[in-house]
């Protein structure tokens, strides 16, 4: 069971902290732990009570109405609402619950639906990336445990891969070549097989080499098919102090090649870019220079 501070709930739930409290004064509706120093903790229950108020403060019901309910009531009024149809925020505070409780079933649910809906492209850019987002800072402090995170990851990893392998691969006249990897130590994949469905889904050609990749491989594979764009997305690796110089590299190795980068360790960082390199900051970047 995971631990979660004020701050955690907040960015889970969209509940500012301050609201927090005073629910927890005025009404008693949550009853946080406390550390040796008084500060304010919360569990899986906890943060399963709060998305659930939140949903139902969402749909039209006061807190005093909802203050005033067995939790077995609020369960099924949840549940009425979960069987139609969802905006963006409420789908994913319903991700938020499958990760908490590591329910496939609900992920499937969820997932399924809002494809058959949106169709694949929108459910990951406006569902799974903004879900993705919210939740990655917990990973990093701990206060997500590696088996939810890894839960998630490995399925949202499945879906994206089950779509690749759905998709025509035929590419227009005018389509470009694409070789897409991560860098040697990087291993944060999601992003990057996105990234092949959405150049794919516009009739490119890609050459998907994965995870940590060397260099020296990179240049083996781009002699043998000389691309059109070399994409990159850097989360973790190389560390900080080395990714200006590993994109220097980069630039220098493929002058002939336009290269994409993306990923944390680039996206609003100050990292000086060659005149043959490009940061990809948004979906819709990428999208553009995928269709032109």
């Amino acid at each position: 069971m995971s631990n979660y501070s004020i701050k955690d709930l907040e960015q889970l739930s969209g509940i500012k902290a301050h609201t927090l409290r005073i629910w927890e004064q005025r009404y008693n509706i949550i009853s946080p732990k406390r550390t040796d120093t008084n500060i304010r903790t919360y569990d899986d229950l906890d943060l399963k009570l709060v998305l659930n108020i939140s949903l139902l403060k969402d749909h039209g019901f006061k807190i005093s109405e909802i203050s005033k309910m067995s939790m077995v009531e609020m369960t099924r009024e949840v549940v009425t609402i979960s069987d139609r149809k969802l905006n963006y925020p409420d789908q994913i505070h319903a991700l938020t619950l499958s990760m908490i409780d590591l329910d496939e079933d609900r992920f499937e649910k969820i997932i399924s639906t809002n494809i058959l809906q949106f169709g694949f492209e929108k459910t990951m850019i406006y569902i799974i990336y903004p879900f993705l987002s919210r939740i990655g800072t917990l990973w990093v402090t701990g206060s997500i445990g590696p088996a939810q995170e890894h839960f998630m990851s490995n399925l949202i990893r499945q879906k994206i891969i089950v779509a690749i392998d759905g998709q025509v691969h035929k590419q227009r006249p005018t389509g470009k070549k694409y070789l897409l990897f991560l860098p040697e130590g990087e291993l944060h994949e999601i992003g990057l097989l996105f990234a092949s469905y959405m150049i794919r889904a516009r009739q490119n050609r890609v050459i998907y080499l994965g995870q940590s990749l060397p260099l020296n491989e990179l240049e083996f594979a781009y002699r043998q098919h000389k691309p059109d764009y070399l994409f990159a997305s850097i989360t973790s690796s190389p560390s900080n102090h080395e990714v200006q110089p590993y994109v220097d590299r980069l630039a220098s190795l493929f002058p002939e090649a336009q290269l994409l980068l993306t990923g944390y360790q680039v996206v609003g960082q100050d990292i000086r870019t060659p005149s043959n390199t490009l940061i990809i900051n948004t979906t819709e970047d990428l999208i553009r220079i995928a269709s032109a």
